[in-house]
């Protein structure tokens, strides 16, 4: 007996996931996860080729939003698969980006394959979307400055997906290497002949805020109402001192729990939020380290995102630093795997393959 399955590149899973259409698909799936309607261990994690290399499977089982039919698929039905994501640091030498990744989706009803995908992507967009999810409900509506420490997929991608939730005035950008910041600011800045009003296809948009890069990352930070950190570094990137009341933090990087890129002093001072705190406890070492140095403790943590899109308390007040510890969710990958396999069967998009 032979299994039809649709086979989906990067450029087909693009072409039918907006980034729109994704902030709320992903917070569908934050508040999935938080009211207990997912079941997904916390991922599984080994280290490849010496030091160089991570690998992580993430599977995850979506229940529907109403606790409907197994067989209901997409965005408002139930969802199984699973995403295999590989970090190699040294991949930039070979001309390749350093994460890369699959999703598998499956047929809730049977278990049978039903896509195979590209999940670079997927985790591109996804983890931004998630982020412009934590910034609406978190950040000060007023906000209108932003700061991005990073100038990598994730720092392009954040740009997008943060823009479509907030009228930002200005971004400043900084990153260790001076070309590479130069380049994004180039890039994204309003200027003629740039990217940045136009979308991933290269379609006129809107106009976008003015984008500066700077030379100390003090210099992006401070001042800023929203902050994103999106960085390889295993130590902070940025002072306490540098954030201004009523900020709000969105700390992407240092996903092990020996890493950290925020100042510690930060950490114990803000209104904590995560994606998941089954996770944050084990992964995050922004969180795991405070605890152990007795700078806070579990308790720290306020609430998962999904617990505000539920309508639980963030904010209390325009002074209050909030935080977003993001850390990537096996849910988050599915869920949007299981849109973009819809949407692609909607439009013809992809190969029927036989396994």
């Amino acid at each position: 007996m032979s299994i039809r399955f649709r086979l989906l590149t990067e450029a087909d899973v693009a072409s039918v996931l907006t980034m729109d259409d994704l902030i709320d698909v992903m917070a569908s799936a934050l508040e999935r996860f938080s009211t207990g309607r997912v079941e997904q261990p916390v991922r599984l994690m080994l280290r490849a080729n010496g030091d160089d290399g991570l690998f992580a499977t993430m599977p995850a089982f979506v229940r529907s939003a109403a606790d409907g039919a197994a067989s209901a698929r997409g965005r408002d039905g139930t969802a199984l698969g699973a995403k295999l994501v590989t970090v190699f640091g040294r991949n930039h030498d070979r001309g390749l980006p350093s994460h890369l990744a699959s999703i598998v989706l499956l047929d809730p009803d049977t278990g049978a394959l039903l896509a195979l995908m590209d999940g670079r992507y997927i985790t591109e967009a996804r983890t931004a979307a998630v982020s412009a999810v934590s910034s609406r409900l978190l950040a000060r509506k007023t906000a209108g400055a932003l700061a991005i420490i990073g100038t990598g997929v994730q720092a392009q991608s954040h740009l997008q997906a943060l823009t479509r939730v907030h009228k930002f005035r200005n971004v400043t950008v900084w990153s260790p290497t001076k070309a590479h910041r130069d380049a994004f600011a180039a890039r994204f800045g309003d200027g003629p002949g740039t990217d940045r009003g136009r979308t991933r296809d290269g379609v006129d948009s809107a106009p976008g805020p003015r984008v500066t890069a700077v030379d100390h990352p003090g210099e992006a930070v401070v001042g800023a109402d929203v902050i994103v950190l999106v960085t390889s570094s295993p130590a902070p990137v940025i002072e306490s001192g540098w954030v201004k009341p009523g900020a709000h933090v969105i700390s992407v990087g240092a996903c092990i729990p020996t890493q950290r890129e925020m100042d510690p002093d930060l950490v114990a001072r803000a209104r904590l939020f995560v994606d998941s705190r089954q996770a944050a406890l084990v992964e995050s070492g922004d969180v795991v380290l405070g605890i152990r140095e007795g700078r806070f403790g579990p308790d720290h943590i306020v609430a998962e995102i999904g617990d505000l899109v539920n309508g639980a308390v963030g904010r209390r007040s325009d002074t209050e630093v909030t935080i977003f510890k993001s850390l990537g969710m096996a849910v988050e990958d599915v869920t949007a795997a299981a849109f973009v396999y819809e949407r692609a069967v909607e439009r013809g998009v992809g190969r029927e393959l036989e396994l």
